[in-house]
């Protein structure tokens, strides 16, 4: 589909710096923290770098089944610290492992208990890869949403005490509805796929040989294993926060 090419690399560094140019020239930043046009370069520089050395190890993934489940590891770690960062700057990060990890490992089992995903590196690499990464960014985005509300409708919240709710009920009436404008862009996609977009395994699996039939099977099975990972790890985003444990004060 793309030539690797010389001219690929300077494709890449212009678009790159396209968007490093307009963040910085637009503002688009949060009033603290690091500027968004800086977070845009180390992003680009890191997936490059990043993408070199995991074309390395996914070869000794496939060969080795305790390379797979190390690799699979440092998948699901990386999400959580991730996401965890994203919501809080404090020591309670760490519970972002709650969602990711309770929506994709009963799926990912599932999946391999019924062998429609066959435990071979080359098929769940991917697959795991997808669902984590529909995982971690529902939990980012339910997770500063509710943060977000709470901090905005904090007299809310002490109506709901005053009125004789528990703290977690009161904190959920709140921080809930828009919480769930986390599940927006997985739905856009699974409702717009083959009108505005052709995803990722649809064309891959034409690319390979495969029929349109069992291509639009297998992107049909990966918007919809996304559907219910996402949905777990806003559900249980959402439950956190409610209780306290994901908060955007450092915990003592």
């Amino acid at each position: 589909m793309i030539t690797v090419t010389p001219v690929l690399a300077l494709v890449l560094a212009a678009l790159l710096l396209l968007a490093v140019t307009v963040a910085a020239w637009c503002r688009l930043s949060p009033d603290t923290g690091a500027p968004r046009w800086r977070e845009i370069l180390v992003a680009g520089l890191r997936a490059a770098a990043q993408l070199a050395a995991v074309s390395l190890v996914v070869v000794w993934a496939l060969e080795s089944a305790a390379v797979l489940a190390g690799f699979l590891v440092v998948m699901l770690g990386v999400a959580v610290r991730t996401a965890g960062r994203r919501i809080t700057p404090g020591p309670g990060w760490w519970f972002t492992a709650v969602p990711i990890g309770v929506s994709v490992v009963p799926v990912v089992a599932g999946l391999l208990a019924t062998g429609v995903v066959p435990l071979r590196g080359i098929t769940l690499i991917p697959v795991t890869g997808i669902l984590i990464g529909g995982a971690m960014t529902a939990t980012t985005l339910a997770g500063r949403r509710a943060l977000d509300e709470l901090a905005a409708r904090h007299g809310e919240v002490e109506a709901g005490l005053a009125l004789g709710l528990r703290d977690r009920d009161a904190r959920l009436a709140v921080a809930r509805p828009s919480a769930s404008d986390a599940l927006l862009p997985g739905l856009d996609q699974t409702r717009t796929v083959g009108l505005v977009t052709l995803p990722g395994a649809f064309v891959g699996m034409l690319l390979g040989g495969a029929s349109p039939v069992m291509a639009g099977a297998v992107q049909l099975f990966v918007l919809v294993a996304l559907s219910a990972v996402q949905v777990v790890a806003v559900a249980v985003t959402v439950e956190l926060v409610a209780r306290g444990r994901l908060r955007r004060e450092p915990v003592a």
